[in-house]
C-alpha cells in the first residue's frame, strides 16, 4: 500500500437519511464576511437608507423566490420556514434601530445592520423559551442575504457545486439546503443539524443518504477527497481503503438483493397472511404523477395536494384550469379513488391572489390557513368545489377537507358543496351528486369529537405529522426540540385509538396520510389500531407491501393492544422496531 495514501477516518454521526454514496467531497464551509465600516457624509444618509431599502427589497424578492421553488419541489410543509424568513425582513423594529443606529453612529449601514443584528441573535439566545430562542436562525440566514445585498455579493451557494459530491458542512442552512442543485448531490452530511432539519428533509425528497450530528466532519473531510456514506448505520469513511470499498461493495449486492426481493411482491395485492386486504394509497401533487401512482401498483391516490396548482401558478389558477387538471388525474386512474384535498395553504403569504388579505402571524401554524382561508371567501373556495364536481364525473372523485377542528367547521364547507352543485346543475354541467365528503383529522379537537364529525362525513384520513405536533406542542421544524417529536407517545396512540375506534363504530373508513404511513415501522401498529388505509409518496409502497403481506392482522391487533398498555415511548419505538424485524428478517444484511 502506498504510505503516503490519506488514513481512513470513520466519524460517526446520527442516520437520517437511508442509502450508501461513495463520491467525492464538497466541503461547504462559509466564511464571515468581511464588513466594511466608516463614516459616512450626513449628506448622503439618505441615500444610505434608500441602499438599505433597496437591500430589503431584493432580499424579499430572493426568499420569495427560494420559498416557491421549496413548495414547488418539496412541498409547502417544508416552504413555510421561510415565512419566518420574511416576517424578519418586515420588522420595523429591526428596520428602525438600524437607521437610529446610522444617525447616531454615522457608520455606514451594512456596519450598522450587522451591529443590530448581531444585538438580536444575543438576545434571542439568551430567551428561556425554546421556541423563541430558535428563531436566532432565521435572523442569521435573513442577515447574512441582507449584507450581501448591501455589499453587491452573491451569496455563497451550493448551487456551484461540482457534479456529483458529497456535500459536508458544519451545518445547513434553509436557504442553503434550497439552493442545491438536484442533479449534483450524491449525498449530505453535516455537524449539526437534525433528522427533521431542512437538509435532511431535501436529502429524503432525492433519495440520497444523510447523517447529522457528525462531529468534526468539517475539520476533517478535505475538499475533494473520496469518502463513503453510510445512511443506514451514520457512518462517515473518509480515505476508504481497498477493503473498505470491497466490503461496501459487497454490502450494496446485499442491499440491491433486498430490493430485488422487496419489488418483486410490488404487483401482488397487499394482503395480509390471514386474508385481510389492506388498501395502500398513493400521495401526488401533480396531474403528470398518474404514471408513478400505476407503476408502484398503488390502489388510488390517498392525498392529492391541490396547492401545487395554486403555488406553481403566477396568477390563480380559475375553475376551469382546475377542472383541467383534477380530471387528468380522475380519468388517468379511474376507476380507482383520487382523494382531491382542498386547498391547505399556510397563514404566512402577504396576498393570496387578492382573494384573501393574510397578515403576518407570529405563529403560522396555528394561524389562519388551510380551511380557514377558504370558508371566509366562499366565493373562491367554491370555484374549487366546482372543479372538483366537474371531474367527479371523468372517475371515482373523493374531496376532503384539511385542517378540520370541529363538525360546525365541514358543515359550513358542505353547504358550499350543496350550492357548488346546484350552481352546476343550473348550467347544466355534469357531476356526480353522490360524490364522496372526508375530513383530514390533524387537530386534536377533531380528535376528540369524531363522533360529531362522523355525522358529516364519508371517511377520514389522519395526517400524522400535524397531528403529532399540536398533540404534543412539538415544532417539528424546531432543531432544540426535534427529540420530542415522538410518533410512538402514548398519547398520539391512544388519539389515533379514538379515531379509528369512533369511525369504525359509525361504519366509516379512516386511514393515514402522514409520513407514518410510509414507514413500515409503523404498519403493524397503525393497522392493529384499526387504520383501514395507509397513503404515502408512490416509491414507498413496496416495503409497506412486502410487511403487509408477511404480518397477520390477527397479530397485529394483539401488539396495538400491548403498545396501548405502555408508558414509555421509546420503548413503543423499540417494539415497533422488533415487530418489523420479526417479519422481514429474510431482508436482513447480516
Amino acid at each position: 500500500m502506498d504510505k503516503t495514501a490519506p488514513t481512513e477516518t470513520v466519524v460517526k454521526g446520527i442516520a437520517a437519511s437511508q442509502g450508501i454514496a461513495y463520491g467525492q467531497i464538497f466541503l461547504y464551509v462559509q466564511k464571515d464576511l468581511d464588513l466594511p465600516q466608516f463614516q459616512i457624509d450626513p449628506a448622503r444618509r439618505v441615500e444610505e437608507i434608500a441602499r438599505f431599502d433597496r437591500a430589503l427589497l431584493e432580499t424579499r424578492k430572493e426568499i420569495t423566490r427560494v420559498r416557491a421553488e421549496v413548495a414547488r419541489n418539496l412541498g409547502e410543509d417544508e416552504a413555510r420556514i421561510f415565512d419566518a424568513h420574511l416576517m424578519v425582513l418586515e420588522d420595523q423594529a429591526l428596520i428602525g434601530e438600524t437607521i437610529r443606529e446610522m444617525e447616531n453612529t454615522g457608520l455606514n449601514i451594512e456596519a450598522c445592520f450587522h451591529r443590530v443584528s448581531q444585538r438580536y441573535v444575543k438576545a434571542f439566545e439568551e430567551i428561556p423559551d425554546e421556541y423563541l430562542r430558535e428563531r436566532v436562525a432565521d435572523i442569521r440566514d435573513v442577515s447574512k442575504r441582507v449584507l450581501h445585498a448591501l455589499l453587491g455579493q452573491a451569496a455563497a451557494s451550493l448551487g456551484s457545486m461540482l457534479q456529483n459530491r458529497i456535500v459536508a458542512a458544519n451545518d445547513i442552512s434553509p436557504s442553503d439546503a434550497a439552493s442545491i442543485d438536484r442533479s449534483n448531490v450524491l449525498g449530505i452530511v453535516t455537524e449539526g443539524g437534525s433528522r427533521t432539519s431542512h437538509a435532511v428533509i431535501v436529502a429524503r425528497s432525492l433519495k440520497v443518504p444523510a447523517i447529522v450530528g457528525a462531529a468534526g466532519i468539517a475539520a476533517q473531510a478535505r475538499d475533494g477527497a473520496w469518502a463513503i456514506l453510510d445512511g443506514y448505520d451514520g457512518l462517515v469513511i473518509l480515505n476508504p481503503t481497498e477493503q473498505t470499498l470491497f466490503r461496501y461493495g459487497k454490502l450494496q449486492e446485499k442491499r440491491r438483493s433486498v430490493e430485488s426481493r422487496i419489488m418483486s411482491v410490488s404487483r401482488l395485492p397487499a394482503e395480509t397472511q390471514d386474508g385481510v386486504r389492506v388498501t395502500l394509497l398513493a400521495n401526488i401533487e401533480k396531474a403528470d404523477e398518474v404514471e408513478l401512482v400505476r407503476n408502484y401498483q398503488a390502489d388510488g391516490v390517498g392525498l392529492y395536494r391541490t396547492e401545487y396548482l395554486f403555488l406553481n401558478a403566477e396568477h390563480l389558477p380559475d375553475e376551469e384550469q382546475q377542472f383541467t387538471a383534477y380530471a387528468a388525474v380522475a380519468q388517468g386512474l379511474a376507476p380507482l379513488p383520487v382523494v382531491l384535498r382542498t386547498l391547505d395553504l399556510g397563514g404566512d403569504k402577504a396576498d393570496l391572489g387578492g382573494v384573501a388579505r393574510i397578515e403576518s402571524e407570529a405563529n403560522p401554524f396555528l394561524g389562519f390557513r388551510a380551511i380557514r382561508i377558504c370558508l371566509e371567501s366562499p366565493e373562491f373556495f367554491k370555484k374549487q368545489l366546482r372543479a372538483a364536481l366537474r371531474a367527479s364525473a371523468c372517475g371515482n372523485v373523493q374531496i376532503m377537507y384539511p385542517m378540520i377542528s370541529g363538525a360546525d367547521e365541514v358543515a359550513q364547507a358542505n353547504r358550499l358543496l350543496e350550492e357548488a352543485k346546484r350552481e352546476l346543475a343550473a348550467r347544466g354541467q355534469a357531476f356526480d351528486p353522490k360524490v364522496k365528503v372526508g375530513s383530514m383529522i390533524e387537530i386534536p379537537s377533531a380528535a376528540a369529537t369524531m363522533d360529531l364529525l362522523c355525522a358529516e362525513c364519508d371517511f377520514f384520513s389522519v395526517g400524522t405529522n400535524d397531528l403529532i405536533q399540536y398533540t404534543l406542542a412539538i415544532d417539528r421544524l424546531n432543531v432544540r426540540i426535534a427529540h420530542l417529536y415522538q410518533p410512538t407517545h402514548p398519547a398520539m396512540l391512544r388519539t389515533l385509538r379514538t379515531i379509528f375506534g369512533e369511525a369504525a363504530r359509525h361504519k366509516l373508513p379512516a386511514g393515514v396520510c402522514g409520513e407514518m404511513a410510509g414507514d413500515p415501522i409503523y404498519t403493524g401498529l397503525l393497522l392493529g389500531l384499526g387504520a383501514t388505509s395507509l397513503s404515502m409518496a408512490p416509491p414507498l409502497i413496496p416495503t409497506v407491501k412486502y410487511l403487509v403481506r408477511n404480518l397477520k392482522m390477527a397479530d397485529a391487533r394483539k401488539f396495538a393492544k400491548e403498545m396501548l398498555e405502555l408508558r414509555d415511548a421509546r420503548e413503543i419505538q423499540a417494539r415497533c422496531e422488533e415487530f418489523y424485524r420479526e417479519r422481514t428478517k429474510e431482508l436482513s444484511l447480516g
